[in-house]
């Protein structure tokens, strides 16, 4: 079990690796993580269901450790999936102030879940065949309504507490990096007008930016690939003032081109060159 439940988190935290939490498609992304996992949880139930654990210890280190990894990170998309479509339009300050009440809950949930919090966090084991052990709850230590709605097959009741402080581990951490991303964008809009005020120019051919653009859309590393040339032609015409104007001739040429991308060999010749240079210094 210890291994088929390591492979399974290793394939979750590859994929979350891949998200951009940042994103404006954070939303639906969260939202599709959330069914991901359901369904992961979902078919590890119906292989508890019928899976003896050789030792008492290895059904602990399952309902302490296994299981809550999968269900905090469940827990921890879906909370940003309901923060996020939750979250006002409004000023800066709106948006801070909703994020900092996001964050007082948390407080909140470890203050009310102390006891409980400092046990886990100390990896106390004196009460583990009470926490972690099927049908071995004793209701004279901490517990809450959980302990009485759950799956009794596949829960102790405290597995999900111990997911709880995952999440809200993460999503703690989630939250305060929201913060300091309303200061990033506001300096990247400060940086923006400067540069409109001072403007940078595309001294090049128009068919090079052009070109840049096209490759830049193809990619898809800009908005997850969620751009059209149109806006990208734009975008690249108002920030380095050049009109671009049919940019679909030019795309046209492009291909019949001996060179298809020559602007792109120019750009990685050049700095090939300057790279070469430094390390000769």
């Amino acid at each position: 079990m210890k291994g088929y439940i390591g492979n399974i988190l290793q394939e979750i935290d590859i994929e979350i690796d891949e998200i951009d939490l940042y994103g404006y498609d954070i939303i639906e992304t969260s939202l599709s993580m959330v069914h991901k996992l359901q369904t992961v949880l979902d078919d590890l139930r119906t292989k508890i269901q019928t899976y003896i654990f050789p030792t008492k210890e290895d059904e602990i280190l399952f309902f302490k450790t296994q299981k809550p990894e999968i269900l905090g990170r469940l827990l921890f998309f879906y909370k940003i999936y309901k923060i996020e479509t939750q979250c006002p339009n409004g000023s800066d300050e709106v948006i801070r102030n909703y994020i900092n009440r996001e964050l007082d809950n948390l407080t909140y949930f470890f203050n009310r879940n102390l006891d409980f919090y400092q046990y886990y966090r100390s990896h106390s084991t004196v009460y583990d065949e009470y926490y972690f052990v099927r049908g071995k709850a004793d209701l004279r230590l901490c517990t809450d309504s959980a302990q009485f709605d759950k799956d009794p097959n596949f829960s102790t009741g405290y597995d999900y507490k111990v997911a709880k402080i995952i999440a809200n581990e993460m999503l703690r951490i989630y939250l305060n990096k929201r913060l300091v991303k309303l200061v990033t964008n506001n300096q990247i809009e400060d940086n923006l007008q400067r540069c409109f005020k001072y403007p940078f120019r595309f001294t090049g051919k128009k068919s090079y930016l052009i070109e840049l653009g096209y490759s830049l859309v193809s990619s898809g590393d800009i908005n997850n690939g969620n751009v059209e040339i149109k806006e990208m032609m734009n975008f690249l015409s108002t920030i380095f003032h050049m009109d671009l104007g049919d940019y679909y001739a030019s795309y046209i040429a492009m291909k019949e081109r001996k060179d298809r991308t020559a602007y792109l060999h120019h750009l990685i010749d050049n700095l090939v060159k300057r790279i070469n240079e430094d390390d000769m210094k």
